[in-house]
């Protein structure tokens, strides 16, 4: 299953870029270990290894928001996975947005360049 994959190189993590299958927009970047990467695998849902609480966590496990596995790719180094997947819910974004990546450099200063597409409080409970 991982035997061209690099783990080793960041300490069993590989980074994953996840993106819109119809769109190609990207919509977030994650971390995966073994575990996870088999577990997306099994399940058919992207699932990543959260460095800062230490386990495994299935995009979409709280918010319904679910990023379903459409292909993957790696990288020349096989240190890097790029997710083509179909988004389900308004948004991937913790923060209410469709994309983690909903703001731009402009004049010296990060400007949020959309509109949120969801309320994380009503999906989340208390905020991120």
């Amino acid at each position: 299953m991982d035997l061209e994959l690099d783990f080793d190189k960041q300490n069993g993590l590989i980074t994953a870029i996840v993106q819109d299958y119809k769109t190609q927009r990207v919509l977030m970047v994650g971390y995966m270990n073994r575990e996870a990467f088999g577990r997306t695998l099994e399940t058919g849902h992207v699932t990543f290894f959260s460095r800062s609480r230490k386990k495994i966590w299935t995009k979409g496990e709280s918010s319904g928001h679910y990023l379903v596995l459409k292909s993957i790719s790696t990288d020349c180094d096989g240190d890097a996975l790029l997710f083509q997947a179909e988004p389900i819910g308004p948004g991937v974004c913790h923060n209410g947005y469709e994309s983690c990546f909903y703001r731009t450099w402009s004049e010296d200063r990060w400007v949020e360049t959309e509109q949120p597409a969801y309320d994380p409080a009503t999906v989340y409970g208390a905020k991120q």
